[in-house]
């Protein structure tokens, strides 16, 4: 009698609980839901009739999505072309230098080492805006405001997470490996490139997406950073579809929106079990 006590209350439980994370989730989804919506809405109906669907005379096919992307001077393909230069070439520097780094931390059991750790931690709970004006003009001063070197300041805002995350999984490799390979006669470089990156695979696939996910949808950077003149990333472009006197197009913007959105949801529910994966790699003791 015990037990079928028990066995309802864990039923009951698991309803509740299911039931609290259905909706946590419509709650996430339903912006994303209101972006397609009004993506195919015309501008006049997005305000009055936000979660209505388009049909009839609110629908506007894409005709969103043609204004969106011929509005101004600035053409869209060349955002695109800068945040795709700029997410690669940010995410690639990112796992080569943080991984190289934490494989050093992770075997040499030194304080400055143990310091540096902590160090690269702690630079996860500093928040952006505390060093965002000062980092924009360091930015101008090194020459450090195009798409090809503001990698260099990606790097060093990712590398908190990555530094953390590598070195919890190199912590579990075990030593006896690069030992071997060094009296095989593998220099370090070699050990690294040749033994430690396969194995590091798992975790570095799961910081790339990560890293992705981050730099492509990032927006406050690159407008303090990068002259807006010249280089515009995607979420710069859709915050420039102004008209006159400050007003804005809302279905282009959303049709944008959805555009930039797209190869991320992909990317991301094509890799979620990777980042899974990573993540529990990197959960060791140590």
């Amino acid at each position: 009698m015990n037990a079928k006590k028990t066995l309802s209350a864990e039923a009951r439980r698991k309803t509740i609980l299911s039931t609290v994370l259905a909706v946590i989730c419509v709650i996430y989804v339903l912006p994303v839901v209101a972006v397609v919506i009004n993506s195919f809405k015309l501008n006049t109906f997005v305000k009055t009739d936000t979660f209505a669907l388009p049909t009839g005379e609110m629908y506007a096919g894409f005709e969103n999505f043609i204004k969106g992307m011929t509005f101004g001077n600035y053409p869209f393909v060349k955002s695109v072309v800068y945040s795709v230069v700029i997410t690669i070439l940010s995410t690639a520097l990112i796992l080569l230098c943080t991984s190289m780094a934490a494989w050093y931390i992770a075997r040499v059991n030194s304080l400055f080492c143990k310091a540096l750790y902590f160090l690269c931690v702690f630079s996860m709970v500093v928040p952006f805006q505390m060093v965002m004006f000062t980092l924009s003009k360091t930015a101008n001063t090194l020459h450090l405001n195009t798409p090809w070197t503001i990698p260099i300041i990606y790097l060093g805002f990712g590398a908190g997470l990555a530094i953390f995350m590598f070195v919890g999984f190199v912590k579990s490799i075990p030593l006896e490996i690069e030992e071997a390979a060094a009296i095989d006669g593998c220099g370090p470089l070699r050990t690294y490139f040749s033994v430690v990156v396969p194995m590091l695979k798992p975790t570095m696939v799961s910081v790339g997406i990560l890293e992705i996910m981050w730099v492509w949808n990032d927006f406050l950077l690159p407008y303090l950073v990068l002259d807006k003149n010249l280089y515009r990333t995607i979420p710069i472009h859709i915050q420039y579809l102004k008209g006159s006197y400050g007003t804005v197009d809302l279905g282009a913007t959303m049709a944008l929106i959805l555009l930039s959105i797209i190869p991320v949801i992909v990317f991301y529910l094509t890799c979620q079990k990777h980042i899974i994966a990573g993540v529990a790699a990197g959960a060791v003791k140590g």
